[in-house]
């Protein structure tokens, strides 16, 4: 075979590897409930946070620590009103009940969300409950999942609500992204229980907390193996104000 026709060859194959590969923009963002930490407890600021959502141009975003009609936060459905200010599709997930209203995760989508799953976590040590969120969307032609989640601090709990994960989508069939404040590092047993079922994008010193001098990572976008998906632009966004956390992207390639 001729130089020439080898690389037409080549060109060929990528252009059919593009064709049949669809990237899908992720965003994993806990907002600590719109508080900027440099501000007074008062302060509640959804628009820098709706504004960081836009400028991403995520097709699918994973929020953690959404107020629901609490006080601190002036009685708004966050969930509802950065649906509002993004013109995006939500869900809310509640992990607790606080005051006359809820705390807990929301999901917002660009594509309508056709099916709606909620799962509150188990933990078998006393604490804060967590749930699970999963919706079915259908983005480029092809259905998939996607899941947020926000779990515990104590070990123990953290552990089998990861194990609660991973039994849910060990036999999945669809493409399924899982987004979340993990509350753990990459070598963490946790960590190490998820991965019997998703692969995470990482890159090298992809700190997210704190976000004044980011040194820890416990913030995670993964898709579970089977999809054989393909990660790529992963970036944590240089977003120091808006909350305790910087944002995490990553596209996804599906094929």
């Amino acid at each position: 075979m001729n130089r020439k026709l080898l690389l037409f060859f080549f060109i060929l194959l990528g252009s059919v590897f593009h064709l049949n590969a669809q990237t899908v923009r992720i965003l994993s963002f806990n907002i600590h409930h719109g508080n900027p930490p440099a501000e007074k407890e008062s302060i509640i600021n959804l628009d820098t946070i709706a504004q960081i959502i836009k400028n991403s141009k995520a097709d699918l975003v994973g929020l953690q620590e959404i107020d629901v009609n609490l006080g601190r936060s002036y009685f708004e459905n966050q969930a509802k009103k950065l649906a509002e200010l993004t013109g995006m599709h939500y869900i809310f997930s509640k992990g607790i009940d606080l005051e006359k209203g809820e705390y807990g995760t929301a999901i917002l989508s660009k594509q309508p969300i056709e099916r709606v799953e909620k799962h509150f976590l188990p933990s078998p040590v006393e604490s804060e409950r967590r749930s699970l969120s999963i919706i079915e969307v259908t983005i480029h032609n092809k259905k998939l999942l996607f899941a947020n989640t926000h779990l515990d601090l104590r070990d123990k709990n953290k552990i089998e609500q990861a194990k609660f994960i991973t039994n849910r989508f060990k036999n999945e069939k669809l493409p399924a992204i899982l987004v979340g404040d993990l509350n753990s590092e990459p070598k963490d047993p946790a960590i190490t229980e998820l991965g019997k079922v998703f692969s995470k994008s990482s890159i090298s010193h992809g700190f997210t907390f704190p976000q004044d001098e980011p040194t820890t990572e416990i913030d995670y976008i993964m898709v579970n193996k089977s999809s054989a998906a393909k990660f790529s632009n992963h970036r944590i966004l240089d977003e120091k104000y808006a909350s305790d956390h910087r944002p995490l992207y990553v596209e996804i390639n599906i094929k």
